[in-house]
């Protein structure tokens, strides 16, 4: 099985729908705690990156000005 690598600035896409309806995050921070902006109405979360892994469905954007 393949090892997703997320970074900074990506925007993914969750199983599980934010209360406000939006399943789209964009990555803040990782590491052991990931954290996760809601695109919909702009709520800060940190999850635990096993919780994080499990609840991805897929990664929408990535973005590309970090990479050197």
């Amino acid at each position: 099985m393949k090892k997703e690598i997320y970074a900074v600035g990506d925007v993914v896409r969750m199983k599980k729908a934010h209360p406000c309806g939006s399943y789209e995050w964009l990555i803040t921070r990782t590491g052991m705690d990931f954290g996760l902006k809601c695109r919909g109405c702009g709520r800060f979360v940190m999850i635990p990156r096993i919780k994080f892994e499990k609840g991805v469905k897929c990664v929408l954007e990535t973005d590309t000005t970090q990479e050197a």
